[in-house]
């Protein structure tokens, strides 16, 4: 198919699609002329995958090269994993925080530390998760608001485990197709923790209305169909 082709499959602009070629976000299509190319379904696979990552996934454009590059070099899963935590977008400050071997423990580091060590989790100590769990707690120790740490602590590690069970059931699921595996450890990994911000903000709202009743007279939500957020969704 000519870019033409591939605009329209895609839902993509022809602009858009040569700004993914000049990125290398799009892999080259077969050259038939000076002027034109070929692509075929990979590419229609590559560019659902870039407008996911870039789109869904929230990541730059460099992030997101960084995760095609993974995708394309065969790494190991483990390796795979480790880009794929390190495009989501984490603040820079915090990620200097994980490569300063030599500050001292803070409040919420050591709380993250004994966390694992309670649970047998094993990581290593570069992994970018360890330097953002200890930012908030310190941040909520700044604000004065420990009581969340008491809170939300052990039940949010009950959750990231059943949740990374899923996601490693997933992976296990494609076995052994390591390039199939791979795709799901990079995409799952981004694209995941934008589910679990969307099911977290769902979940949310609805235990606000059962933990604390809207006052006499204040409508309630009606009753949620697919119509409704599609509806939603073309609004935004």
């Amino acid at each position: 198919m000519r870019m033409s082709e591939l605009s329209a499959t895609t839902v993509t602009p022809v602009p858009t699609l040569k700004f993914y070629l000049r990125e290398r976000l799009l892999h080259a299509g077969e050259r038939t002329s000076p002027n034109q190319s070929q692509y075929d379904e990979t590419h229609v696979e590559r560019v659902r995958l870039v407008r996911a990552l870039l789109e869904v996934g929230g990541l730059s454009v460099a992030q997101a090269a960084s995760v095609i590059a993974a995708l394309e070099a065969e790494l190991p899963l483990s390796s795979v994993f480790g880009v794929a935590q390190r495009a989501v977008s984490i603040p820079a400050s915090i990620a200097a925080d994980e490569m300063d071997a030599e500050a001292a423990p803070t409040v919420g580091a050591t709380l993250v530390a004994e966390l694992c060590e309670r649970r047998g989790w094993r990581v290593y100590p570069n992994n970018p998760g360890l330097a953002l769990a200890a930012r908030v707690l310190d941040t909520y120790a700044e604000l004065g608001l420990e009581g969340i740490t008491t809170a939300v602590l052990e039940p949010g590690a009950d959750a990231a485990q059943l949740v990374a069970g899923a996601d490693l059931a997933a992976v296990a699921s494609a076995a052994p197709d390591t390039a199939a595996m791979t795709r799901i450890v990079a995409v799952g990994t981004v694209l995941g923790d934008s589910l679990l911000a969307g099911l977290r903000r769902i979940a949310q709202e609805a235990e606000s209305f059962r933990r604390f009743p809207l006052p006499e007279g204040a409508p309630a939500p009606d009753p949620l169909t697919a119509a409704a957020i599609a509806a939603h969704l073309e609004d935004c």
